[in-house]
């Protein structure tokens, strides 16, 4: 006779059933999980549009702020363009002057130092001003001596370039001066150059209609 063991079958079969009854659990929690990662991301987004509000507001504050120090800056600006334009309007003014100054003085300084080297029986009767500070001197002497120590004594000066040029040196037939003398009509050529540089001053040459020494 065949004993079938019901007990042993049913006890084997009770496992199948807890497992059925946990899937289920579980998919009965899925709607929950779903909801709760909905109303997460819409909290995130709505955390991030207020921030961006937030940051949108904090911007267009500082941007008032901005224009109203533009607006309240604005006449300090002005000033202070107005007074760059009148410091460089100043700076200008000085330069010239100091530039007058110093065109002023150098024809001082031209004839200065050609009376001074003048000589006895030596007289200049013209002066004439070329560029780059050439100077011309026109005169007459009864000797010379006289004429040589009258170019010496513009080279000595420190005033003009060496060697100061002899253009010409005549003899004046039938001229005469004092006691009967006969006078030595000359021309020379000189460059005036202040002491210290290394080129001519062509301030000499800006004299109008050039200076006459007599």
């Amino acid at each position: 006779m065949i004993r079938i063991n019901l007990l042993q079958v049913e006890r084997t079969a009770k496992p199948k059933r807890g497992t059925s009854l946990q899937f289920g659990s579980l998919a009965s929690k899925m709607p929950l999980v779903s909801s709760l990662i909905l109303v997460a991301a819409l909290v995130w987004v709505g955390y991030s549009a207020w921030s961006m509000y937030l940051r949108d507001q904090q911007l267009d504050t500082e941007l008032s702020q901005a224009r109203a120090d533009e607006a309240r800056l604005a006449p300090v600006l002005k000033q202070v363009e107005e007074f760059e334009a009148r410091q460089k309007q100043l700076q200008q003014r000085v330069k010239l002057i100091e530039q007058l100054r110093q065109d002023q003085a150098v024809p001082v300084h031209l004839l200065d130092k050609i009376s001074r080297s003048l000589p006895d029986r030596l007289w200049l009767t013209d002066m004439h001003e070329a560029p780059d500070a050439w100077v011309q001197l026109d005169g007459q002497t009864s000797t010379l001596t006289s004429l040589a120590d009258f170019i010496g004594n513009l080279e000595n000066s420190g005033y003009f370039a060496r060697p100061v040029e002899i253009i010409s040196s005549d003899e004046q037939k039938g001229v005469t001066g004092q006691n009967g003398v006969t006078l030595i009509k000359f021309s020379i050529r000189a460059q005036f150059v202040v002491p210290g540089s290394t080129k001519p001053d062509t301030g000499a040459a800006k004299t109008p209609g050039g200076p006459r020494a007599h």
